[in-house]
């Protein structure tokens, strides 16, 4: 006799509703890190600075500098450490995002899917930020930061942050079925690409030997061809930004393949396992 009125929303309804459920999202994920997002920010903000001069010391102590691309050397670091810290963090988000035995799953709009994209755009948003500030500060203070070209090389870091989501879905598919791979292997990947990522130096100056052992990486890709857009002394030969972008398609897709397998296998207790 008491039935409940269906509702049926339209196509740009439902969009519309999606969109205002990740933006609450994005914001819960922003200050899941800290009470006060401004603090959030901050922390980010240390870390990249710490990131920054520990390179900066580094290479000045080692001689290395004549190795990097001519032009502002604190900005040739920043350009790799930037984007090597959006990949690594977009990943790291997705993977500790919602799972789909999470009690968040219980409420009725919310989804693994879009408890992905909150997570992935909400790392993006702190790095995006902090970043803006630390390059105001820079020119302000130091310097002028000049891009020869700051689109394509915002590009770039949209790019790595693509492909350290796509990676974080596979990863996030297979952590109620292997929990302790998943630690394991997110927290190597992410200390491997501390080198593997070509940060430290630029593909122009390796020989063909070592480039092999770094092409295979589309992270490596993203920071080199943002230097080629960043620098105009710099062009670089042996990337190609198209293959980081299909990779990460084709990472993505198999992500979530295995994500729609594993929510459809959902168990409350595999909360027990983890």
């Amino acid at each position: 006799m008491f039935q409940a009125a269906e509702q049926r929303q339209s196509k740009r309804g439902a969009a519309i509703t999606t969109l205002e459920l990740i933006y609450h999202s994005v914001v819960r994920s922003v200050r899941k890190t800290h009470n006060n997002a401004f603090m959030a920010i901050a922390v980010n903000i240390l870390q990249s600075l710490i990131f920054v001069m520990t390179f900066y010391v580094m290479f000045s102590m080692l001689g290395l500098r004549g190795a990097a691309i001519r032009g502002d050397f604190l900005l040739y670091i920043m350009s790799g450490v930037f984007i090597f810290m959006t990949h690594t963090k977009a990943l790291g988000a997705v993977v500790a995002s919602e799972g789909p035995a999470s009690p968040m799953m219980q409420h009725a709009p919310m989804n693994t899917i879009v408890a992905i994209a909150s997570a992935a755009v909400g790392a993006l948003y702190i790095q995006v930020l902090s970043l803006l500030i630390i390059l105001f500060v820079y020119h302000v203070a130091f310097t002028p930061v000049v891009i020869e070209e700051p689109a394509p090389a915002f590009g770039m870091l949209l790019i790595a942050w693509f492909t350290g989501t796509a990676i974080g879905v596979v990863l996030l598919a297979l952590k109620p079925w292997f929990p302790q791979f998943v630690t394991v292997f997110s927290t190597i990947y992410q200390r491997a690409n501390m080198i593997a990522s070509g940060k430290m130096f630029v593909a122009n100056m390796l020989p063909s030997t070592m480039l092999m052992m770094f092409d295979w990486n589309p992270l490596f890709h993203c920071i080199d061809q943002a230097r080629g857009f960043i620098f105009i002394n710099y062009n670089p030969m042996h990337t190609d930004w198209h293959y980081a972008v299909w990779v990460g398609v084709a990472i993505l897709m198999i992500g979530l393949m295995g994500e729609f397998y594993t929510r459809r296998s959902a168990s409350i207790s595999w909360g027990a396992r983890r």
